[in-house]
C-alpha cells in the first residue's frame, strides 16, 4: 500500500513538473493575460484624455480644472507606483499582479461614481498608482515565461496592451463617452479589467520562482547613480512623442489645414508606429546594448527635424507621425533592459521606475510645446521642444551611462 502511495506521490510530482515544463514551452496565455491588462490600464488612460471636456461640463468645473483629474493619474504613477513596489517587495508577483488589478478596478469603479471633481481627483491618483507597478511585475512574470536573456521581449509585450490602447481603446473610450456619459467609459474599463483579472488567475504561474525580494534590496538599487541617470535619460528623451501626440489635432486642423475628421486617423497612425517600434525593439533590446536607444532617439530627431519644417503637407506629416511612435518605443525596451542590469535584484521597481520616467516624459513635452505655443512660434513649433529635450537625454546616455569599457561584440 505505502509503496502504491510513494509511486502515485511520485506520478503527481512528474504531472506537476511536466505542466510546469509545458506553460513555460508556451507562455501565450500568460502574456496574453498580461497584454489584456496593460490595455485595460491604457484604456482608462488614454481615454481620460477624450472625455475631459465631458466631465467637465457634468461637474461644472472649468477644463484647465478639469486636467488636474490628468495630473493626478500621473502623480499616481510616478509616486504611487515605486511605493507599492517597495511595500509590496516580498510579496510574490502573482499575487502581486492580482492585487494591482483589484485595486485599479477599485481606483475607476470610484471614479465612474466621482460625485465631485476632488474626489475624481483622487480616484484617478488611485487608477494610476496601478500602472507602473503592473508593469514592473508582469515584465519579470513574461521574462520567467520566456526564459533567460529575453528581458526586452518580455518587456515589450506587456507594453503592447498599451500601444494597442492608443490605437483601439483611445478612441473606444472616447465613443462611448460621447455616446453614453463620461462614466461610462469608466465603466467600460472596469469590464476590460475584470476580463483581464480573470485571465490572470487563470493563467499566472503559481510558482516560488516568482516569489519577491527583500526592500532592502530594492531600496538598496536606487543608491545606484546609473539607475538615476537612466531615468532621466527616459524622461528627456521619450518627451518628444508626448511634445507630437499631445498636439495632433492642432498639427492635422491648424498646419495641415485638414478637417478634424482626419484627427483620429492620424492618432491611429501614430498608435501604429508605436505598437511596430514597441515589437522591433524588444528583439533588438535583447540583442545589443545601446542601439535601440541610439537609433532610437538618434531617428526621431530627424523626424521632428522633418515635420518642424514641412509639417504642413499631410502626405509628409502621417508618415513622420507613424515614425516618431515607431522610433521612439523602439528605444523604450532598451531602456527597461538597461535598468534591470543596473539593479538586478530590483527587477520590479526597475519596471516601475521607468514608467514613471515615461509619465514625466509626458509632463516634459506637453509643458515644453505649451510654452513654443505660448511664444508664438506656431502650431509645428511643439516639436522643436521635444527635439531639444530629446537631444538632452541622448547626449547624457553617451557621456555618461554609455561611457567605455563596452564589449567589442555589442558596439553599434
Amino acid at each position: 500500500m505505502h509503496q502504491r502511495a510513494y509511486e502515485g506521490q511520485c506520478t503527481a510530482e512528474e504531472d506537476r513538473h511536466t505542466l510546469a515544463e509545458s506553460t513555460a514551452r508556451n507562455p501565450r496565455p500568460t502574456v496574453f493575460a498580461l497584454a489584456l491588462g496593460t490595455f485595460a490600464i491604457g484604456t482608462g488612460e488614454f481615454g481620460s484624455n477624450g472625455i475631459i471636456q465631458l466631465f467637465a461640463s457634468d461637474l461644472g468645473v472649468s477644463i484647465p480644472v478639469a486636467t488636474h483629474a490628468i495630473t493626478a493619474y500621473a502623480l499616481g504613477v510616478v509616486i504611487g507606483s515605486p511605493a507599492i513596489t517597495l511595500l509590496a517587495a516580498r510579496v510574490n508577483r502573482r499575487t502581486l499582479l492580482l492585487g494591482l488589478i483589484a485595486l485599479f478596478l477599485l481606483g475607476n469603479a470610484l471614479s465612474a461614481l466621482a460625485p465631485d471633481i476632488s474626489l475624481l481627483v483622487v480616484f484617478r491618483f488611485v487608477a494610476g498608482s496601478v500602472q507602473g507597478a503592473f508593469f514592473g511585475a508582469g515584465a519579470v512574470v513574461a521574462a520567467y515565461m520566456y526564459g533567460p536573456g529575453k528581458g526586452g521581449k518580455a518587456f515589450a509585450t506587456v507594453m503592447g496592451g498599451l500601444t494597442v490602447a492608443t490605437i483601439v481603446g483611445s478612441p473606444l473610450g472616447t465613443f462611448v463617452g460621447q455616446s453614453a456619459g463620461w462614466r461610462a467609459m469608466y465603466w467600460v474599463v472596469v469590464v476590460i479589467g475584470l476580463l483581464a483579472g480573470a485571465a490572470l488567475v487563470a493563467w499566472l504561474p503559481r510558482t516560488d520562482d516568482l516569489r519577491g525580494g527583500s526592500v532592502a534590496a530594492e531600496l538598496g538599487a536606487l543608491r545606484r547613480i546609473n539607475v538615476w541617470l537612466m531615468s532621466a535619460v527616459a524622461a528627456l528623451g521619450i518627451s518628444s512623442i508626448f511634445a507630437v501626440y499631445t498636439f495632433i489635432g492642432p498639427f492635422v486642423t491648424d498646419a495641415a489645414l485638414q478637417d478634424p475628421s482626419l484627427i483620429p486617423v492620424a492618432l491611429a497612425v501614430f498608435g501604429l508606429g508605436m505598437a511596430v517600434g514597441n515589437h522591433l525593439g524588444g528583439r533588438v533590446a535583447d540583442q545589443h546594448v545601446h542601439r535601440g536607444l541610439t537609433w532610437g532617439y538618434g531617428g526621431v530627431l530627424v523626424l521632428l527635424a522633418l515635420i518642424g519644417v514641412a509639417g504642413g503637407n499631410l502626405a509628409i506629416l502621417l508618415p513622420c507621425l507613424f515614425g516618431v511612435g515607431a522610433t521612439m518605443m523602439f528605444a523604450i525596451p532598451t531602456i527597461q533592459v538597461r535598468l534591470t542590469g543596473f539593479a538586478p535584484g530590483a527587477p520590479t521597481l526597475m519596471g516601475a521606475l521607468n514608467l514613471a520616467a515615461l509619465n514625466l516624459a509626458n509632463s516634459l513635452g506637453a509643458v515644453g510645446g505649451a510654452i513654443t505655443l505660448q511664444a508664438g512660434w506656431g502650431t509645428l513649433s511643439t516639436v522643436w521642444a521635444g527635439f531639444v529635450l530629446t537631444t538632452a537625454g541622448l547626449l547624457l546616455y553617451l557621456v555618461t551611462v554609455a561611457r567605455p569599457p563596452v564589449p567589442a561584440s555589442h558596439l553599434t
